[in-house]
């Protein structure tokens, strides 16, 4: 993670395969997760269904954003028409938006695919690591990393344990 604590969420206002365009204001929960993510790493893949659940778990208060910067001219699977597809077929609980010029990817500086960052109330960064501790297999996982970070940003604390880097693919940068 480079992007320091306390670092404000970036502003944003990007389209969404809903078909409107999203912005920070649309966020009125407590917490507000960005996790830049993609359609075609197998390790964003395998965390998608964590990712619903983490959604519909913490429903109300913590927003979910899946955000997609990728090069679609070297990644078409990650394409807005693919993301469409693909947020349809699994049932996004929350919105995905396309950050077709990466900014908001940049400002993040995000690694890899899928990222999280956790900011709180004031919209300050609370935590950027990993989701959990088997990217793998979701039935070997012992450590539900960012599930403890949201639990101490909802009880007003800081996180309290070792925070271990965010695991997969590298953002597909334009050239």
């Amino acid at each position: 993670m480079d992007l320091p604590l306390g670092s404000p969420a970036p502003a944003f206002s990007l389209p969404g395969v809903d078909g409107r365009t999203w912005s920070n204001a649309d966020f009125r929960e407590p917490l507000l997760l960005l996790v830049v993510t993609c359609n075609h790493c197998p390790v964003a893949i395998a965390y998608e269904q964590r990712l619903i659940a983490l959604a519909k778990e913490y429903a109300g208060r913590v927003a979910v954003v899946a955000i997609n910067p990728n090069d679609a001219t070297t990644h078409p699977d990650d394409s807005f028409d693919a993301m469409k597809k693909r947020a349809q077929e699994r049932g996004f609980p929350f919105p995905y938006l396309r950050d077709e010029s990466q900014a908001i990817a940049r400002a993040l500086e995000a690694e890899c695919t899928p990222d999280p960052f956790l900011f709180d109330a004031s919209r300050k960064l609370v935590y950027a690591g990993r989701i959990d501790d088997s990217h793998r297999d979701a039935s070997k996982v012992t450590s539900r990393d960012l599930a403890r970070a949201i639990d101490a940003a909802l009880a007003g604390t800081p996180v309290d344990f070792a925070v271990h880097p965010a695991v997969g693919c590298s953002v597909k940068w334009r050239r």
